[in-house]
């Protein structure tokens, strides 16, 4: 990691040297069309409780973006609502971990899903959050993709909630562990936006997003061999932080 040091503000690097040894082994990926799209659609009547409990009847009309493969496979769900956006990751892993304890801790560097929001479509000052299987929180302000990627770790989204649960198979052992978040869009206000970003959005508005996962299946004593490191968008790099990859995240009226 380096430090670059503003005036007003530390913003942190965040190339991690992990992601970048294990993406060069890694096999290509197909990339997505340039116009694939997620399309976000109303909570209606379910509540916050349910949706972040991850209920799945809460969630019947959320669709569902899925990429990885067994024994690693991810499902991505988005909902939103008058006073925010639900998130819901379903992460297929035999022996999930997690050693971080602390709030913007560098979870990259250990098991995590993740999200990037880019509410100007701008390719710069976009919304990261990552969650681990023991639901530790690292949410950011992107401020510089790839290759500077510089991001600010002491911003934080107001009123974020999340949590994580862990699903096992029949003899006990682990299947799968899911996280969900709700981010209030009052939290998004705080990220330096044009004023053309509405917020609340209103249907039809569409923002860049990807989406990913970092797998470490040899666990803490080894976590950077073997990674399995993923994106929805295949982004051609050593780095999640390709804006290029973004595809639409589309907030639909129903």
């Amino acid at each position: 990691m380096r430090t670059v040091a503003l005036p007003s503000i530390v913003l942190i690097a965040t190339l991690a040297v992990s992601v970048l040894a294990a993406a060069q082994a890694r096999p290509a990926q197909t990339p997505q069309p340039p116009d694939a799209s997620y399309t976000v659609h109303r909570a209606g009547g379910a509540s916050q409780a349910a949706l972040l409990a991850a209920d799945d009847g809460a969630w019947k009309a959320a669709e569902v973006l899925s990429w990885g493969s067994a024994p690693y496979e991810t499902r991505l769900r988005a909902l939103w609502a008058p006073e925010g956006l639900y998130l819901r990751w379903d992460a297929d892993d035999p022996a999930p971990w997690a050693t971080m304890t602390r709030r913007d801790d560098h979870l990259w560097d250990e098991e995590v899903v993740e999200i990037f929001l880019d509410p100007a479509w701008a390719g710069k000052d976009y919304w990261e959050l990552e969650i681990s299987p023991t639901n530790v929180v690292c949410d950011v302000r992107m401020v510089a993709p790839h290759p500077t990627v510089t991001s600010d770790l002491t911003w934080n989204h107001e009123g974020l909630q999340t949590a994580v649960r862990h699903e096992k198979n029949a003899d006990g052992s682990p299947k799968r562990w899911i996280a969900t978040a709700f981010a209030p869009w009052a939290g998004f206000r705080s990220l330096p936006l044009p004023e053309k970003v509405a917020l609340p959005p209103a249907p039809g508005d569409a923002w860049g997003f990807n989406a990913f996962r970092i797998e470490r299946p040899n666990g803490p004593a080894n976590p950077k061999e073997g990674s399995v490191n993923r994106a929805w968008s295949p982004t051609g790099a050593p780095s999640f932080h390709v804006p290029a990859a973004f595809r639409k995240f589309v907030f639909a009226a129903q």
